[in-house]
C-alpha cells in the first residue's frame, strides 16, 4: 500500500512541473514582437556566443526542443524561439548559451553529467535487455533467485539514468541563474521591468528536467516494488 501511494504521489508530481513550465513559456511568448528591434532568440544566441569567444558554436533551429548539443557544439532552439522575438525566445536562448559557456569552461558538474549520460545510454539498453531476459532465465534455470538477480541488475542499471537526471538539475539551475540571468541583467538586453519575468522563464527552463527526474524515479520505484513482492 505504501509503495502504491508513493508511486501515485510521484506520478502527480511528474505532471505538475511539466504543466507549469508550459504555462510560463506560453505566457511570455506574447507579445510575439516585443524584441523585434533587438533581434530574435537565434540572433541573441549568436551575439552572446561571439561575445564570449565561442565562435565555433553554431546556432540552429530544431523541432527537437531547445537544448545545447556538446558533441556538435550547437545551440539548438525550437522554431518559435529561434525566429521569435518574444521575451520567452530571448530568455531561453540565453539559457542555452549558458550551457555552451559551461562546456567551454570545462565546469565539473557539466562534465560529470556528460560522462554519466553516455554511461546511462549503455546502462539503459542493458537494463531493458536484462528485464526482458529475466523470465527466460527463470525458465532455463528453474530458480527464482536467478530471475530475481537478473531483474535486480536491470533495476540498478536503470538507476544510473535516475542519477543522471539528478545531476542535471544543478547544471540547469547554473545555466539559468549562474549564467543567463547575470548576462541579461548586466548586458541590459531586456526592456525595463522584464527581468523579473525573465527569472520565471529561467526557472521554468531549469525545471524542464524535474519532470524527467521524477519520471525516472517513478519507473525505478515501480521496479523496486515488483522486486519486493
Amino acid at each position: 500500500m505504501f509503495w502504491a501511494l508513493l508511486i501515485l504521489a510521484i506520478a502527480v508530481c511528474v505532471l505538475l512541473p511539466g504543466l507549469w513550465v508550459k504555462q510560463v513559456m506560453a505566457k511570455y511568448s506574447a507579445p510575439a514582437d516585443r524584441y523585434r528591434e533587438q533581434g530574435s532568440g537565434g540572433e541573441l544566441a549568436r551575439h552572446l556566443l561571439d561575445r564570449f569567444g565561442l565562435g565555433d558554436v553554431t546556432v540552429e533551429e530544431t523541432a527537437a526542443g531547445d537544448h545545447y548539443d556538446p558533441r556538435d557544439k550547437a545551440v539548438r532552439l525550437s522554431p518559435d524561439n529561434y525566429a521569435g522575438y518574444s521575451l520567452t525566445a530571448v530568455t531561453v536562448a540565453a539559457h542555452e548559451v549558458g550551457h555552451a559557456i559551461q562546456h567551454s569552461r570545462g565546469e565539473s558538474l557539466f562534465q560529470a553529467r556528460q560522462k554519466l549520460a553516455k554511461a546511462a545510454v549503455v546502462a539503459e539498453r542493458l537494463a531493458g535487455m536484462l528485464l526482458i531476459a529475466a523470465p527466460i532465465v527463470f525458465i532455463l534455470t528453474r530458480t527464482p533467485q536467478a530471475g530475481a538477480a537478473t531483474i535486480l541488475i536491470g533495476v540498478l542499471s536503470m538507476g544510473l539514468g535516475t542519477i543522471v537526471h539528478l545531476v542535471t538539475l544543478p547544471v540547469e539551475f547554473d545555466a539559468s541563474y549562474g549564467k543567463a540571468l547575470p548576462i541579461l541583467r548586466e548586458g541590459e538586453y531586456l526592456h525595463e521591468g522584464d527581468l523579473e519575468h525573465a527569472q520565471r522563464i529561467l526557472r521554468a527552463a531549469a525545471l524542464t528536467y524535474v519532470a524527467g527526474s521524477l519520471a525516472s524515479l517513478l519507473n525505478l520505484g515501480r521496479w523496486i516494488a515488483v522486486l519486493r513482492r
